[in-house]
């Protein structure tokens, strides 16, 4: 499936295989003109944005669940490895926000005929990606190969656990 990525944010030590990241996505709230572009690809989006895309498309949604915990330590190694400062919030009053945020972006989106939601666990990725990438084929609707799929999760870059 052809991925809607620009590559300015190039791989690093943190995502060594690169973040996929599309720069107007950041955007989308004051402009989601790009929505029209992205039609039939794969865009990264983060779950903050989902209930702001525009109406009058089918979105298909891999919701990628890790635990929250292990999101924020994420996010915090990178801060620190580039030196920049993130949330004065603590850890945990930070993984509580953000937990309750995706819960009811998720809610939001869940009730728009114009979404339709696959939610995988990074987990189930790393332990059983045969398992998952045939989840992720059946819900496109594609010919996507599955087998191929199933070989790109690595578990050395599984770095942040808790």
């Amino acid at each position: 499936m052809l991925l809607l990525t620009d590559e300015i944010r190039k791989p690093d030590e943190n995502n060594p295989r690169g973040y996929f990241e599309y720069e107007p996505v950041k955007r989308t709230r004051r402009d989601a003109s790009w929505v029209a572009a992205a039609q039939g690809k794969a865009v990264k989006v983060i779950y903050a944005l989902l209930s702001d895309l525009p109406s009058g498309f089918d979105y298909r949604v891999i919701l990628m669940r890790r635990p929250i915990a292990e999101v924020v330590a994420s996010q915090q190694a990178m801060l620190e490895s580039s030196q920049r400062h993130g949330s004065t919030l603590s850890a945990d009053h930070l993984a509580a926000a953000m937990a309750a945020d995706l819960d009811r972006i998720i809610a939001e989106v869940s009730k728009r005929p114009d979404f339709r939601t696959l939610e995988l666990g990074h987990r189930q990725c790393l332990d059983s990606p045969q398992t998952a990438a045939m989840a992720v084929n059946e819900f496109l609707d594609r010919s996507l190969n599955a087998d191929r799929m199933a070989k790109i999760p690595e578990r050395s870059l599984y770095r942040q656990r808790r």
